[in-house]
């Protein structure tokens, strides 16, 4: 590890607690002095983590790019967890990254070692696009600490305009073709992530501010009633596909005609949570 103080933090819930432990001795192990750091972010960060239904997302900054044996080190880790009997198997997602390319955005610094939640998924080098932008601007507002420095410390701050153009161009992109290609719908359990997902862009677009995914759902209810759009509570409840492409249909819209918040800049609200630690409201 590297020379700086290591603080190591405990979260609500025993059984991630576990996890998290176990990723992080096994990153320690296999970087050695090149650990910088473990950091919680996705909805245990940001304040809508449910056992019942959420991953645990986290992310590993160490002191330089991954080596071959440290990559090979990792992705063993990584296996034997998917493997192995934890009721949060297959449920990780992770990324390693340097401290250099954390520190500011540079898509031509962009290849890290990456994994998803899902059977059969490995550690692979990943290109993480546009949307780490928005990651990068989560985890540096309200990222969670496992071990190392705040989160704050190693990351710039994310431009205003930075952040809109990354929202938008991840509505436009990688969520707009699914307006009208319907397959990974099909599934409920996508049908309300998309949904929610949907909401929390929308609000970061129209009010530079990140909030949790049911404070966002709250929120898009109200919005599109006051703008003349008819909502319901069934497509965040993951209920049909027909309410939730009209709900998707209604947000890439509205993305692609706003314009960055003036005077924002792109807080989180956050509350106070068992442990000490700090996540954002709702």
């Amino acid at each position: 590890m590297s020379g700086k103080a290591i603080s190591v933090h405990s979260t609500p819930y025993p059984d991630v607690d576990t996890v998290l432990h176990y990723f992080r001795l096994g990153a320690q192990t296999a970087l050695g002095h090149g650990f910088r750091g473990m950091y919680l972010t996705g909805s245990l960060a940001l304040g809508d983590f449910d056992p019942r239904s959420s991953d645990i997302d986290f992310i590993v900054v160490t002191d330089g790019d991954v080596t071959a044996d440290e990559l090979a080190a990792l992705r063993a880790l990584h296996a034997r967890f998917n493997a192995g009997e934890s009721l949060w198997a297959t449920d990780v997602e992770a990324v390693y990254i340097a401290a250099a390319a954390l520190r500011r955005h540079d898509p031509a610094r962009s290849l890290h070692p990456h994994i998803e939640r899902g059977a059969g998924e490995t550690l692979r080098m990943d290109q993480l696009d546009s949307g780490w932008v928005v990651q990068r601007h989560i985890l540096r507002q309200c990222g969670i600490a496992v071990a190392g420095p705040s989160p704050h410390t190693l990351i710039d701050p994310v431009d205003p305009r930075e952040l809109h153009q990354a929202v938008a161009l991840l509505m436009r992109e990688w969520w707009g073709p699914m307006v009208d290609d319907l397959w990974p719908l099909k599934r409920p359990g996508y049908q309300a992530y998309a949904v929610l997902t949907m909401c929390r862009m929308l609000y970061t677009l129209q009010h530079g501010a990140i909030v949790s995914k049911p404070a966002a759902a709250r929120w898009a209810q109200g919005y599109w009633a006051t703008n003349g759009r008819t909502s319901s509570t069934g497509p965040w409840r993951g209920a049909r596909i027909a309410p939730t492409r009209l709900v998707m249909t209604r947000a890439t819209r509205d993305a692609s005609s706003s314009t960055p918040p003036r005077g924002s800049d792109y807080g989180v609200t956050k509350t106070r949570i068992a442990g000490g630690a700090t996540r954002s409201e709702g």
